[in-house]
């Protein structure tokens, strides 16, 4: 799965995309909603916690935290604004 990053989500990341693998060979929980991809990323990333409120877009509409996800799905995550200075 692809996710597009900006803003503050990008600079903590890296990067203006990260994948995030679909099957699990770690063991690792594969996120099938947007909160548990949230809380996917909040691990793995823990600075994202810095972040107050980020709001995810899946196929350019926003999403809330219990709307399923799979590996087909254009997500992005956009930071509020004013959050690339923290």
């Amino acid at each position: 799965m692809t996710i597009l990053l900006f803003g503050a989500t990008k600079d903590i990341i890296g990067t203006p995309t990260l994948s995030v693998p679909t099957a699990s060979l770690s063991g690792r929980k594969i996120p099938n909603t947007v909160g548990e991809l949230k809380k996917f990323l909040e691990n793995t990333y823990p600075e994202l916690k810095s972040i107050s409120k980020v709001t995810v877009a899946v196929n350019q509409n926003y999403a809330s935290d219990n709307e399923k996800i799979n590996s087909y799905d254009e997500i992005a995550l956009i930071p509020p604004p004013g959050s690339d200075n923290f």
